[in-house]
């Protein structure tokens, strides 16, 4: 029996509080899809039968990966273009189920030739709103003595939940900020996050240059293009003119299409020729920008996209 041995037992009290907080039965990958491109994306079952997902993607070195993590069984944002608000929110990841999707990755990546070496909190759910745990989970992963991986290679993301950033800064860890915008103006900002409504851009990016200051790391701005929603050139100025005197780094994203969105709508990525001219707005306004290659577009690869397709299944 658990918690006897050589004659003696734990306290019954002690042990259901060690069984609650270290399950014998780890998260186990219920599906693996692998794109052409040597992207991964694991479809975890979680103790209580739950899913979550999480990716690991090969870097332009031979030999190194980055992983991206969930941090919320679902999300209760409602961001417009999402498929993992789609499933709504159903609860907050412990800091051992954030941990042992870094595990998964790690193993991924020795089993491919590679070494994880960088870690996003940008899969399903809003880091800031489960941040305990999320800020648990990364010291287990940076720890020298645990993991070992280092509060410089990990990068946690928010669609600009201002306490939590706040919060963040707080905790002094020094991991890098991501900030998910998609839009200069706080009205297109709010139709497709309804966060904007709370949290004007402004306030938001105030938020972000607290952090910046505090931890002397550089924020990504994270903008994902939408063909003929925020893809304009003069959204691109406008963005500019934002981040003028700002040391932030725009990263635009190419939008993976989920099918009708929450309201309804059929979002497409913009082209390419309306993706470089957004791309060279930016850089004729001083902002230091770049477009991240598209991954996994031959899977299920955008976020909690392979979780609604099991569901269906």
């Amino acid at each position: 029996m658990p918690g006897e041995s050589a004659g003696w037992r734990l306290p019954k009290s002690l042990l259901a509080r060690l069984q609650a907080d270290y399950p014998g039965r780890a998260a186990e990958a219920l599906r693996r899809q692998v794109a052409q491109d040597g992207t991964t994306k694991l479809l975890l079952r979680l103790q209580d039968g739950r899913t979550v997902e999480s990716v690991l993607m090969p870097d332009y070195h031979p030999d190194r990966a980055s992983g991206c993590v969930s941090s919320q069984v679902g999300c209760a944002m409602g961001c417009d273009f999402c498929a993992t608000t789609q499933s709504g929110f159903e609860r907050h990841l412990t800091s051992g189920e954030i941990v042992e999707q870094f595990l998964h990755l790690r193993r991924e990546a020795a089993a491919t030739g590679r070494t994880l070496r960088t870690l996003v909190f940008m899969g399903m759910g809003e880091p800031m709103l489960n941040l305990a745990n999320v800020l648990a989970a990364v010291r287990r992963i940076a720890d020298p003595c645990l993991a070992g991986f280092g509060w410089r290679q990990i990068t946690v993301s928010t669609v600009g939940v201002v306490a939590g950033m706040d919060a963040l800064r707080e905790a002094g860890l020094g991991v890098h900020l991501a900030v998910s915008l998609h839009a200069p103006d706080d009205v297109t900002r709010a139709e497709l996050l309804p966060m904007g409504r709370r949290h004007p851009v402004g306030e938001v990016l105030a938020a972000a240059d607290r952090y910046q200051a505090a931890s002397g790391r550089v924020t990504t701005i994270q903008y994902c293009l939408l063909e003929g929603v925020n893809d304009a050139p003069s959204q691109a100025r406008d963005l500019a003119r934002l981040l003028g005197g700002r040391r932030m780094h725009v990263n635009l994203l190419r939008y993976n299409p989920t099918g009708l969105s929450l309201r309804g709508r059929s979002y497409a990525p913009s082209s390419v020729a309306r993706t470089e001219a957004f791309l060279a707005e930016l850089r004729a306004g001083g902002v230091v920008a770049h477009l991240r290659r598209a991954r996994g577009q031959d899977i299920d690869a955008a976020c909690g996209q392979l979780r609604r397709r099991a569901a269906m299944a």
